[in-house]
């Protein structure tokens, strides 16, 4: 090294802006924020190249439940001054963090909401949602699949409803659909331009990045606005300090989950098949006799002592969702829990209120809180022998508890 040429020493005198000068804030353009700001961009474009998007149009969240609420509260303070009283459309089985935010501004008398009810087998008629539609609709929101009972929701054909009736009206920019593909991003495609939504949120956890960080989509020109105050980060959506750390990792994340995708989908198919054909198999063993299997759609319903949630086919292929009349869920999951195995009833959101499962209800009127319904969601660390020895389990549980259980005689 040439001795005019001195090497720089480096004091960092910005702790006001990060007390941690290895994660200095990207937003300072200073060395070590540039390349803070750098990677958080790196990380942007990656994630927009996957999904088919600008990278304008991806915004950095702490979760699928802020994404969501950014989704529908940015776009309906935006819009809201142009009706009398604005108008959302929904199902009556999405993720707590619509449906609430939806039923408080019902609540609130700011917003006008329906409701679209699911079939029994838990997937919407696109033309019940076109159906719903009016001139003060000033947004659709409905999930890609469902976190309960896995079943997959035709968002091509609803996106392309909304598609023809903004066509069809003065305002083409309304309603936007929004999507919540939180459950889906693992196992089904994401290209944001195929599937036509305007926004779709997601998160980092259930692609086996770390908790704490998500994104939105917001499709180009979409009118959404920020819905907190502070700093123009984000391209002024998403106010508050960057978290390049959390940001990066998801970008990985997604990337391990795009290259396996398929390959994951054919083998948790496979598994999750063979898991149900277990199930069935054990209620119709001699364990606990006289006991009849089925699903929703079947004729002799009323008499079924083991139910399968959701339709068998159009479902993640990592989803099994059972109900067992008359033997508590928490029951069920407390004595799985004892073998080591780790189950839910629903989402871990709701999981604490005590009711019946609001998924539940809406694919099975009937539905009581004695009834047990379990939710396994298989991953890519499970193995047929964690089935077999599941299943197992669970056929010496049923035979344990069998006092609670009272099958219909056949």
């Amino acid at each position: 090294m040439p001795k005019s040429i001195k090497k720089i020493k480096r004091i960092y005198l910005d702790f006001a802006s990060s007390a941690l000068p290895f994660s200095a804030n990207p937003g300072a353009i200073h060395e070590l924020g540039v390349k803070e700001k750098n990677k958080l961009e790196d990380a942007r474009k990656v994630i927009a190249g996957i999904l088919n998007a600008r990278s304008d149009e991806i915004i950095f969240t702490a979760g699928a439940t802020e994404g969501n609420n950014l989704a529908i509260l940015g776009l309906f303070q935006n819009v809201r001054q142009y009706f009398k009283l604005p108008h959302i459309v929904t199902t009556n089985i999405e993720h707590a963090s619509v449906l609430e935010v939806c039923k408080h501004l019902e609540k609130t008398k700011q917003a006008e909401v329906t409701y679209v009810p699911v079939a029994p087998n838990g997937i919407v008629d696109p033309k019940k949602i076109k159906k719903a539609l009016k001139p003060n609709t000033v947004l659709v929101s409905v999930m890609y699949a469902n976190n309960e009972i896995g079943t997959i929701q035709p968002i091509k054909e609803i996106a392309k409803e909304i598609r023809h009736y903004r066509k069809n009206k003065k305002g083409k920019a309304l309603p936007v659909f929004h999507t919540d593909a939180t459950q889906a991003v693992n196992y089904l495609p994401i290209n944001v331009i195929q599937l036509g939504a305007d926004l779709m949120s997601f998160n980092s956890a259930k692609i086996y990045g770390p908790k704490g960080v998500g994104i939105l989509y917001v499709r180009k020109y979409t009118p959404i606005g920020k819905i907190m105050f502070g700093g123009d980060q984000e391209f002024g959506l998403r106010p508050g300090t960057e978290n390049t750390v959390l940001a990066v990792e998801l970008a990985k994340a997604l990337q391990i989950t795009e290259k396996i995708k398929e390959k994951e989908v054919k083998r948790l198919t496979k598994l999750r098949d063979y898991f149900i054909a277990s199930l069935h198999q054990i209620f119709s063993s001699c364990a606990l006799p006289r006991i009849r299997v089925g699903t929703l759609g079947d004729k002799k319903f009323d008499e079924a002592t083991l139910l399968t949630n959701g339709d068998l086919k159009n479902r993640l292929p990592n989803n099994v969702n059972i109900t067992i009349p008359n033997m508590p869920s928490d029951l069920l999951i407390i004595e799985l829990s004892t073998r080591g195995i780790m189950a839910s009833a629903k989402s871990a959101c709701k999981s604490g209120d005590g009711k019946t499962s609001h998924v539940i209800q809406a694919i099975n009127s009937k539905a009581k809180e004695t009834d047990g319904s379990l939710r396994f969601s298989l991953g890519r660390q499970t193995t047929k022998k964690d089935i077999d020895y599941t299943v197992k389990a669970l056929s010496e549980i049923l035979t344990k508890l069998k006092k609670w259980y009272t099958p219909t005689p056949i």
